[in-house]
């Protein structure tokens, strides 16, 4: 089985530049878990739930002034639609990953991935 054959089909992202209060209404509106940060049209990074609880919230920061790129974890792990959904799911296990964002040949983001 691939991993387009299970993944999320729509995927939205957040540029760097965004505010965190942006993030968590996109977060919100579509029920993730997390976004991909991109930067010229490249994902550098990931926001999560998470990432704005600890890094923004429980410091007190500012969610409408505070960007992103301020409290994303850093780096990327991603996979491709055709991958082998099992591969995958292994790796994403042995880095303890729970979200992936998936792209295609063209290296266009193509869905999520989520195991479950």
């Amino acid at each position: 089985m691939k991993v387009k054959d299970v993944m999320h089909e729509r995927a939205e992202y957040i540029n760097r530049d965004r505010t965190v209060r942006e993030a968590a209404e996109m977060m919100a509106r579509g029920d993730y878990g997390c976004l991909p940060i991109e930067e010229n049209d490249r994902m550098i990074g990931m926001i999560t739930d998470r990432d704005i609880t600890l890094r923004v919230v429980a410091k007190g920061l500012d969610p409408n002034v505070t960007k992103v790129s301020e409290c994303m974890s850093k780096g990327i792990e991603y996979c491709f639609e055709e991958d082998n959904l099992l591969d995958v799911g292994e790796m994403m296990a042995s880095q303890k990953i729970r979200r992936m964002p998936v792209i295609n040949d063209k290296k266009k983001t193509g869905g999520n991935a989520q195991p479950g």
